[in-house]
Order: structure tokens, then sequence, then C-alpha cells
């Protein structure tokens, strides 16, 4: 079986935070996203979703249904996704866009509100802005500021 035919996404649960804690990024990386570490705890509409592979995490981003979204859409059905990375040791053998591409028919089966993920990505991180529009993303044509510079809204359509 292909590794990534293996890849499914399922809500953290503590069994996952010994492997999260270890994952790597280089800094070039680091400065776009979050490290799951950073979210032991979780605000009121945060929901932790965890990349597996064959049992194993190799990826971590966060659904977000809170007052947040407000910021990125009109869309009182939509959810924000942010964090989203793959561990150093796993990069480049597809789970992020094996992921991506499950997204849609995991957000339908657990939050069936939901109509629409948005999201935003760094001006300057080139590599994940290809790979959100690989996936269905599309460019909203709105931009807002980011502690990295600016950022363009996507969304997917759900």
């Amino acid at each position: 079986m292909d590794s990534k035919e293996s890849v499914v996404l399922q809500h953290y649960n503590t069994d996952h935070m010994n492997t999260l804690k270890k994952f790597q990024l280089p800094e070039d990386q680091e400065r776009f996203t979050s490290m799951p570490l950073e979210y032991e705890n979780v605000d009121c509409g945060q929901y932790r979703i965890v990349i597996l592979n064959r049992g194993e995490p190799v990826g971590f981003f966060i659904l977000d249904s809170s007052e947040k979204v407000a910021s990125y859409t009109s869309n009182d059905s939509a959810m924000l996704l942010t964090s989203l990375l793959i561990d150093y040791q796993s990069q480049g053998k597809g789970f992020a866009k094996q992921a991506l591409n499950r997204l849609g028919e995991f957000i339908r089966n657990e939050y069936p509100d939901c109509n629409e993920i948005v999201l935003s990505v760094n001006h300057k991180n080139v590599h994940a802005r290809r790979l959100y529009e690989k996936t269905g993303f599309q460019d909203t044509g709105k931009t807002i500021g980011g502690p990295e510079g600016e950022q363009s809204i996507m969304k997917l359509v759900i």
C-alpha cells in the first residue's frame, strides 16, 4: 500500500501529545506556523486535528469556529484552518497534500454545518500557497496583515 493511502485525519487525543511534542521544523518554516505544543490547551471553538500515517502522527492543524472566522469571511458557516504543519522528518512524502485532499470529507462528517474552510497564507510562503492551490483552495483576493507580513486569504468550498 502506498503511504499516501494510509493518511487519515483524526481529532487530537492525549495519546498523540508525546509524538507531537517532538515535532520539529526548520526556522524558515516555523516562522509561518505554530507548533502543536502551543495548543496543549485550546479556546472554545478550536479543534486540534492530527494527520496520521499508519496510525502515527505526522502532522497537525487547528480548525477554528470561533469569532476569529469573521476576520476572514462573512460566511457564518465557515471554519478557519490554522497552524498546518508536517513534522520535518515526514515532509516530502505527500502527507500534507493527502490530508488537504481529505479535508472536505472530514468536514462533512465531523462538522456538517460547515460549508467553507478559510485560511491565510503568507505571501513569502510560496510552497504552502502552491499546496493550497493544488488541493482546491482559491484566493479570495483579500489580504490581512500577519506577524511575518501580508497574507492572502484563501477558501475551499465544501
